[in-house]
Order: C-alpha cells, then sequence, then structure tokens
C-alpha cells in the first residue's frame, strides 16, 4: 500500500487532501526524481496539461495512476471539480507537458484556488530549463530575470527588448520556432553586440546550443528552418557602460 493512502486510512479526521505540484522532465524522460515518481505513483489523480503526453511518461516508468485534463482553456472549470476532490481528501497531483506547473505553463489558477481552500500545497522540484541554461552560461547566476515567451506581436516585442537591453542582470525568456527568427533579428538590431546564449531542445536528442551575439547567431543558423523549442538567456548591460550613461549630461 502506498504512503500517502497508508496515512489517510490511519486518520479518521482526514484533513482535505494535498495538491502535489510536480516537475516533469523537459525533454529525456530520465530527468526525473525519485521523488516525483514516487508521488505520481501514490497520488489518487493526476491532472495534465495533455493527458497524451502525460501517458507516455507514465508508460515509460510503469505507473498506472488516473489520469484527468487540466489545461490553460478549461482550467477554471476543471479546477472547481479538482478543488472539490481534494476537500474530499484525495490527493492530486498537477503536471505539464514539460517542467514545472506555473511556469509559462497552465496550472496558477488551480494553484489560486487551492490556497483560497486552504488546500495543503507541496512543491516537487525537478528539470527546469531556466536553471539548465543559466549553469551552462560562464556568467555570473548570483541575480537574474526570468521574462517567459516574448510577445508575439512585432512592436510588443520590440518595446520588451528595449526594456530587457537596460537590464544589467542576465534574462532568460522562451522563444517558439515560428518566431525564433524575428526574434533574433530584433535583437541584432536592439542589442547590438550583447552576447546570447540560445539553447534549442534542452536534454532532447537534437540539443544544440549556440553562444555569440545574434548578428554570429544568424551568421550560424543561416538559411535553416527554426525547429523545436528555445530558451535564450541574454548578456546584462554591461555596469560601466551603465555607469557612463548615468553620468552623461541630459540633452
Amino acid at each position: 500500500m502506498s504512503s500517502l493512502k497508508h496515512a489517510m486510512q490511519n486518520n479518521p479526521n482526514q484533513p482535505p487532501g494535498s495538491l502535489y505540484v510536480v516537475s516533469t522532465p523537459i525533454g529525456n524522460l530520465e530527468d526525473i526524481t525519485l521523488r516525483a515518481l514516487r508521488i505520481l505513483g501514490e497520488v489518487d489523480l493526476i491532472a495534465a496539461e495533455d493527458t497524451r503526453r502525460t501517458r507516455k511518461l507514465l508508460s515509460h516508468y510503469d505507473i498506472h495512476t488516473p489520469l484527468t485534463s487540466c489545461f490553460a482553456h478549461n482550467e477554471a472549470r476543471k479546477g472547481a471539480q479538482l478543488i472539490a476532490k481534494l476537500k474530499e481528501g484525495r490527493q492530486i497531483a498537477l503536471v505539464s507537458d514539460a517542467g514545472t506547473p506555473g511556469i509559462s505553463d497552465p496550472g496558477y489558477r488551480l494553484l489560486r484556488l487551492a490556497w483560497a481552500e486552504n488546500i495543503k500545497v507541496v512543491p516537487i522540484p525537478g528539470a527546469s530549463s531556466v536553471t539548465a541554461i543559466l549553469s551552462i552560461s560562464g556568467l555570473p547566476g548570483e541575480g537574474f530575470t526570468f521574462e517567459g515567451f516574448l510577445p508575439p506581436k512585432t512592436k510588443k516585442r520590440r518595446e520588451k527588448l528595449e526594456q530587457i537591453k537596460e537590464e544589467s542582470r542576465v534574462v532568460v525568456l522562451f522563444e517558439s520556432p515560428h518566431r525564433f527568427a524575428k526574434t533574433l533579428l530584433d535583437m541584432e538590431e536592439i542589442l547590438g553586440e550583447r552576447h546570447i546564449l540560445v539553447a534549442r531542445e534542452l536534454t532532447k536528442m537534437f540539443e544544440e546550443l549556440l553562444r555569440g551575439t545574434p548578428a554570429q547567431i544568424r551568421e550560424i543558423l543561416g538559411e535553416r528552418k527554426p525547429k523545436g523549442e528555445f530558451t535564450l538567456l541574454i548578456e546584462g548591460k554591461p555596469k560601466a557602460a551603465k555607469a557612463k550613461q548615468e553620468r552623461e549630461p541630459l540633452s
């Protein structure tokens, strides 16, 4: 008998169940913790962004916990149903397609409901493309900012890049393959010689890492059509340049 279910049977005054926020692999299926596998096997239900994707992970590890969908467009409706189950004492795991729910992925609406209803929320950390790219960047990691996905519209995207240009900390963001070429072109124009690190398909079979200025990255890629998901790291604005700008008199 699993430890979660054993605890429930031995506690007649069972409080509301727990919501486990479980990080899953961002690519390589081996990048999952032993604790995450145990929780996924012990809970009563797994709420998944895409049940088909999660089923592949569960099948790989011979886990047969029931699945239900909980994604961006049904999260408000499904959230109420899941909260009701949690209040009955059920144990539920929340997962996204890859990485951690709530971080550029669905999940925050359900979590907000859980906190409002005093449901116990338990983080089960794991693989992260953000920490992965920071770890290999060769840049100081004491402070950084995470921007998620850039705005899809050109005007808003360029405005965001203008803000990022003034950031002295390292910036990490995501980009989709069909917008990557345009984003790289905008970066070349706005960020100039600022160095970036491009990670494509992190931890997967065709993982690729490219480091250089936006112009250098564009030259390396040439006419290749971008494929896969991209994580980008942008070098912070040099402090000397920022100090010089602050000393310059206003015209």
